[in-house]
């Protein structure tokens, strides 16, 4: 499919102007909370601004261009690395909870990384996804995955179907969904509400910031607490949660996926037929091969190819103000004022984002929202000279506002993959629900026995 057209001036203004326009609406909406049975639901600026966002890519009257879209795309990362160095600078003060925790942080991993195949995984076999089934149920399926299982599998395989139908969805539903489940599983009062900051450390900035909202509304006593947790969990998720599932997770899904084929008495030559090729006992163009694969549904789910992102030090600029800028207005208009040292705090929020940048771009193997995570934590632990006067200069900065504008701009890329998302099947919307809801609940419960009350 042919590219459309090229990035331009005015696309940047539309993909900044209406970005900071739902964003600002979504705080004005502000929070609300209510019951439903012994379970709290709680509506806050993330949530509205994810929906609106989504609003904006998926109407017809007036679509977005995919040139916008690019722009929109552009401006993302920088916004979410700067929201890790905000919610970084509550992890060093706090780092002493890590000893207290220590248990119940390795334990959450454990749930997050068998969660899904223990009690998702026949759910979906039994639904007779086949294949799909183990590339939705091995993890939750972020960005990382997607692109392990599309360097693994190809484009056109079952497990890749099932890895993108999931990643679609949390993209599009993941901080939203998140949010209302650890809003119900914390109004509850079955939970610590550190156990489940901790099962919130599944990976994703956006799905972890929803459930930090949630629970820091539930909680606003504790709501330091929480966020250092979350974030320091999301941090040990990916550094090593990522080859966790790719050696152990994987390899465990698939060898279930037989047994409850078995159980179930679903049909699973295709695997049989896969390690025979791998084996090289059959070849890998075998018709037989072919015609089973297809007769399980193997299409390439397609989608709109918008412009390039646009790179450079014009857009990286840009990306950086907007940042900052955006971030400042909005947290403005959330507190209620502004102080002097407000600007300084994001200065030095921004130059933490910038060298988080940089060395993930020497050292691509480390992502720049680990690197970010690392080096804001190290610069406030108690031992720094500096962390003070850092904990002085961020004070008045709200982190569930500070990625308000790169959160719109998620959704409203979503235009982009309408037709992949209209094409998916009910079953993998069961398997999406069923696995995000098993990898908090797992983390969550393993979490609570380690968690010192």
């Amino acid at each position: 499919m042919s590219t459309r057209g090229s990035v331009g001036r005015g696309d940047w203004v539309v993909a900044i102007g209406v970005s900071v326009l739902v964003s600002a609406l979504a705080v004005l909406v502000g929070e609300h909370k209510f019951r439903v049975g012994p379970a709290a639901i709680v509506l806050f600026p993330l949530v509205w601004v994810v929906l609106m966002g989504a609003v904006v890519g998926l109407q017809r009257w007036l679509p977005l261009r995919g040139s916008t879209r690019s722009a929109g795309e552009a401006l993302i990362p920088v916004g979410m690395v700067l929201f890790l160095a905000l919610l970084g600078t509550g992890i060093g003060p706090s780092i002493g909870m890590v000893e207290e925790v220590g248990p119940a942080l390795l334990m959450q991993e454990v749930g997050q990384l068998f969660g899904t195949i223990i009690l998702a995984l026949p759910i979906a076999v039994l639904l007779g996804m086949g294949r799909a089934a183990i590339g939705a149920t091995w993890a939750i399926d972020r960005e990382s995955y997607l692109a392990y299982a599309i360097d693994r599998f190809g484009t056109s395989s079952p497990e890749y179907r099932g890895v993108f139908g999931v990643w679609i969805l949390g993209s599009m539903f993941g901080a939203v969904f998140i949010s209302l489940i650890t809003s119900v599983l914390g109004g509850t009062g079955w939970y610590h509400p550190l156990s489940l900051a901790l099962a919130l450390g599944v990976g994703s900035t956006s799905m972890m910031l929803g459930g930090v909202g949630a629970l820091s509304l539930l909680y606003p006593d504790q709501a330091v607490e929480i966020a250092a947790l979350a974030a320091l969990s999301n941090l040990v998720t990916n550094i090593v949660g990522f080859y966790a599932g790719v050696f152990i997770g994987l390899p465990s899904a698939r060898r279930l996926y037989s047994f409850w084929c078995r159980v179930f008495r679903r049909p699973a030559p295709e695997i049989e037929e896969a390690r025979l090729v791998a084996r090289g006992r059959v070849p890998e163009g075998d018709a037989s091969v072919r015609v089973k694969e297809e007769a399980a549904g193997r299409a390439e789910v397609e989608r709109p190819q918008d412009p390039d992102i646009p790179k450079g030090w014009r857009p990286g600029v840009t990306a950086y103000l907007f940042a900052g800028a955006a971030g400042l207005l909005l947290n403005w208009l959330g507190t209620g004022g502004f102080h002097p040292r407000d600007a300084a705090g994001m200065a030095v929020l921004l130059l933490m984002t910038g060298i988080a940048i940089f060395l993930a771009g020497k050292f691509k193997a480390i992502p720049a929202t680990v690197w970010v995570l690392a080096l804001a934590t190290l610069v406030t632990t108690p031992i720094s000279p500096v962390a003070g006067v850092i904990a002085d200069l961020v004070q008045d900065l709200d982190v569930l506002l500070i990625g308000l504008p790169q959160l719109a701009l998620v959704g409203m890329t979503m235009g982009r993959d309408r037709t992949a998302f209209m094409q998916l099947s009910w079953k993998i919307v069961v398997a999406a629900v069923l696995t995000f809801t098993t990898t908090i609940v797992a983390s969550a419960t393993l979490a609570e026995l380690f968690i010192h009350h």
